[in-house]
């Protein structure tokens, strides 16, 4: 059944499915056109919210940047890369390879959304290297497919930026009667992981179920990825110059070398990284001795380049893996001001209180949370940002949770959930995973369709079961 739904979206997709660049402009001009059919904007007032906001959102485009530099870096540190190779030798057959990319992908992804993206396409890409060297074919496209879709838990997890805004003195819930939500009454509640396991796992179902079979056409990673290995596009951390190797890579070595000068050996000592990388270990130890379980972006990058300091052997080494994860973000900072610019045009003509308003005035104290998920799962397709678009969206219907006398926790992770389910048909977030795996967003969001079905018949259920109970 899956199988025969997913044949005409993949052909769908890979013919008309534009690039991640493409949909950001056509959208700019979508949203301008329906900020002046659906409100009484005038097209300057269009154009003026939509000029400020260009740059209304710098300070997030930088912490987005920062997280995907230190995710793609802690990715690619020697351990934790000899960790995901060896795991990507556990799968033996092509169902188990599906399925183990997906699985650890989401699980990846409930620690960080950066985390998720960085190594479901390195362990996407390690699983089919291995496969193909043992005989294995694997659907390259539907591997690196299973990675992104293991992306659609993430703001049930650690770093969902919804919850935690949500928790964070100084939150806009400050002035609502039911005050700050504490992330033990949202992410960390028992029906979010519940939800969490379950969307995880009827992901995975599916994604096994759409493998290929008998005469159904292969594209295995010798004909997609092969040259992404040897050009660098993943390069490992192996390949970098190393603290007692002071011949770059690929050099040849001299007869005579000089023997390291003084510098040269400050380069290449462990021990600046492994001091600083203990200096901010303190520093968070210190944080969440004083200021409890509050998570924050700032903190959640902290904790990353804490843990690259702690893993390096050196500062050169540093120096390398930052420069290769540097090429992940230039498609980011291109396109995310595209976006703060529809933001602006979304909130200066209040056209983003006009769409969820409409879900407000629909609603029931028992089916709150469900509007606001599909209302996000709108939202999410012209902001895709979990804090701005809780920014822009949580005052609405929280508000709305006041009145009606319901309990926001599920509210919030109604926005949440309708966030991370869109995403699966939104391209923008593809862009780190697929620079590793070197496909194109063509070749996977056709089966990442399937689980926009998938997941969200699972969260949808949990919310109704939630707001009835």
């Amino acid at each position: 059944m899956l199988r025969a739904v997913a044949r005409p979206l993949v052909n769908l997709v890979e013919r008309w499915m534009p690039d991640a660049l493409v949909f950001a402009i056509v959208l700019t001009f979508v949203v301008a056109l329906m900020a002046l059919g659906l409100t009484d904007s005038t097209p300057l007032e269009v154009l003026r919210g939509w000029g400020d906001g260009l740059a209304g959102l710098l300070e997030f485009i930088a912490q987005i940047a920062i997280v995907l530099v230190l995710g793609h870096t802690l990715a690619h540190t020697g351990p934790v890369e000899r960790m995901l190779r060896n795991i990507a030798r556990f799968p033996r057959t092509p169902a188990m390879a599906y399925a183990f990319v997906t699985v650890i992908a989401g699980l990846a992804s409930l620690i960080s959304w950066a985390l998720g993206l960085i190594v479901g396409g390195i362990v996407a890409f390690e699983v089919a290297r291995v496969a193909r060297s043992r005989g294995i074919r694997l659907h390259y496209p539907l591997l690196v497919a299973c990675a992104y879709s293991g992306y659609v838990v993430w703001h049930m997890g650690y770093s969902g930026s919804g919850p935690l805004a949500a928790a964070t003195p100084g939150s806009f819930l400050e002035e609502l009667e039911f005050g700050l939500v504490p992330v033990t009454q949202t992410t960390f509640s028992a029906w979010n992981i519940a939800a969490a396991a379950a969307t995880l796992a009827a992901v995975t179902v599916a994604m096994v179920l759409l493998r290929p079979r008998g005469e159904d056409p292969i594209v295995e990673l010798a004909e997609k990825a092969v040259t992404n290995e040897r050009s660098g596009t993943t390069a490992r951390s192996d390949d970098l110059p190393r603290a007692d190797s002071p011949v770059p890579p690929g050099g040849a070595p001299e007869d005579h070398a000089a023997p390291p000068s003084p510098a040269e050996r400050v380069d290449g000592s462990r021990l600046l990284t492994l001091a600083l990388g203990a200096a901010l270990v303190a520093y968070l130890v210190v944080y969440f001795a004083q200021e409890g379980f509050a998570l924050t972006l700032d903190i959640v990058n902290w904790s990353f380049l804490a843990a690259i300091l702690l893993l390096v052997s050196s500062p050169r080494e540093l120096v390398g893996l930052i420069t290769n994860a540097g090429r992940t973000v230039g498609n980011v900072l291109l396109q995310y001001p595209l976006y703060a610019g529809i933001l602006g045009m979304m909130t200066a003509t209040g056209l983003v209180d006009v769409l969820s308003g409409f879900f407000v005035s629909i609603s029931t104290p028992a089916t709150l949370s469900v509007w606001a998920m599909i209302s996000g799962g709108i939202v999410n397709m012209f902001i895709p940002s979990g804090g701005g678009q809780f920014a822009v969206q949580g005052p609405i219907f929280l508000q709305a949770a006041q009145e009606l006398g319901t309990d926001p926790a599920p509210v919030i992770m109604g926005i949440a959930y309708g966030d991370q389910w869109t995403n699966m048909i939104q391209p923008f977030w593809t862009i780190p995973l697929l620079a590793i795996a070197g496909l194109t967003v063509r070749d996977i969001m056709g089966y990442t369709t399937i689980t926009l079905f998938v997941s969200g018949a699972v969260m949808l259920a949990t919310l109704l079961l939630v707001g009835a109970g």
